[in-house]
């Protein structure tokens, strides 16, 4: 069998041995100075459900005075889980300020037991 073709095998069995556990649970964590007043949960990715895949997303937040986010960006994490992280916390909210923050955000997507 050609190398190319075990790649994806070992990548899905690594993926399939590491993580365990039916469904998930999403935990958001904020870090930062400024109190989130609003969270939108991310939606799982059904490529994420069907492999059984968790971790954690570090997103880092530039936050407007108004409270709503003017950028961010993805500093680590499954670039599957990576992107429904990013969704979500483009919907959240912090309580104003007087100037632009940045924020760092941690989502952990958890196997739930």
């Amino acid at each position: 069998m050609p190398m190319r073709r075990w790649i994806p095998i070992t990548v899905l069995a690594v993926c399939w041995t590491l993580v365990a556990g039916v469904g998930f649970s999403f935990a958001q964590e904020d870090q930062g100075d400024r109190k989130v007043v609003s969270r939108v949960v991310p939606e799982y990715p059904e490529m994420a459900r069907t492999l059984k895949l968790s971790g954690s997303v570090k997103v880092e937040v530039l936050v407007l005075p108004n409270g709503t986010v003017k950028s961010l960006q993805v500093k680590g994490g499954h670039p599957v889980l990576a992107q429904a992280a990013a969704e979500a916390v483009r919907k959240w909210k912090w309580v104003p300020a007087k100037s632009e923050t940045k924020e760092p955000v941690t989502v952990k997507f958890e196997p739930e037991n």
